[in-house]
């Protein structure tokens, strides 16, 4: 009987440790269940939050799209002449003049546009001031391929030829190529100079053989060693974007500035 108790007893023991491992086993199984669910999870919030980031993204240009038009009530309607380098925008009974310094793919120079465009608009066409833009090559090799800030420029000067530059100037701001990404092609920057009205039958090869290439340089290295516009700190040219007036730099930080320069 000792015996058959024993076994008794041995069965019963191996038939709890048969339970607890199927129970432990079951409970291991849910557990990576759990953990495979939770994983499938997290890999779909971050398909989404990619998705999301993708169309939230600047809407930059897209290859060989057209350059859309600035709404009008964006476009300064005052006369513009190019002046070598630089394009003077304003009514010649204008007693004020600001410099303003600027390369078209800076992204600051994009949100200065979007800040005070509006405020400079109006004070050129009441007559208060004169612009004179410096659209300078100086981001040349932060566009891939290279050189979109010369392109760029370039054709400006280019359309100022025609009198067409405020609206050639407004929708290169208004969808700006984002930084370290592709700027327009020369293709898109005569499709848009012919958008906003030039008619020039040498338009094309202004953009296409860069004709003002070589006065952009000289602009952006006398602007580079203008004492007016180094920073006081590193003795160095600020930077776009780039005030002055008077010879001196106008402090931008001060968000009245444009009304000290023209009160």
């Amino acid at each position: 009987m000792g015996g058959a108790e024993r076994s008794a007893r041995k069965k019963k023991q191996a038939a709890r440790a048969v339970t607890q491992a199927r129970t432990t086993g079951g409970g291991s199984d849910r557990t990576k269940i759990i953990a495979g669910v939770a994983v499938v999870a997290v890999l779909a919030v971050a398909v989404i939050g990619y998705v999301v980031f993708q169309s939230t993204r600047s809407s930059g240009p897209q290859p060989g799209a057209a350059i859309p038009l600035a709404p009008a009530d964006h476009v300064i309607s005052a006369p513009a002449v190019r002046d070598g380098g630089t394009v003077l925008v304003g009514k010649d009974t204008a007693t004020v003049t600001v410099d303003v310094y600027e390369d078209f793919l800076c992204p600051i120079c994009g949100t200065f546009e979007k800040t005070y465009g509006t405020d400079i608009k109006k004070a050129v066409e009441d007559g208060k001031v004169k612009v004179r833009y410096h659209v300078l090559p100086m981001l040349n090799r932060l566009s891939k391929p290279e050189g979109y800030s010369t392109d760029s420029a370039n054709a400006a000067l280019c359309v100022a030829d025609d009198g067409k530059f405020n609206a050639f100037h407004a929708a290169l701001f208004a969808t700006q190529p984002e930084e370290g990404e592709a700027g327009y092609t020369k293709d898109q920057l005569i499709k848009l100079g012919k958008e906003v009205g030039v008619t020039s039958a040498t338009f094309e090869s202004c953009v296409q053989n860069q004709n003002y290439k070589a006065q952009l340089d000289e602009l952006m290295s006398k602007t580079s060693n203008d004492p007016a516009l180094r920073d006081a700190e590193t003795g160095r040219f600020r930077g776009t974007p780039s005030v002055a007036s008077g010879g001196k730099l106008v402090d931008l930080d001060n968000k009245n500035w444009l009304n000290d320069l023209t009160s």
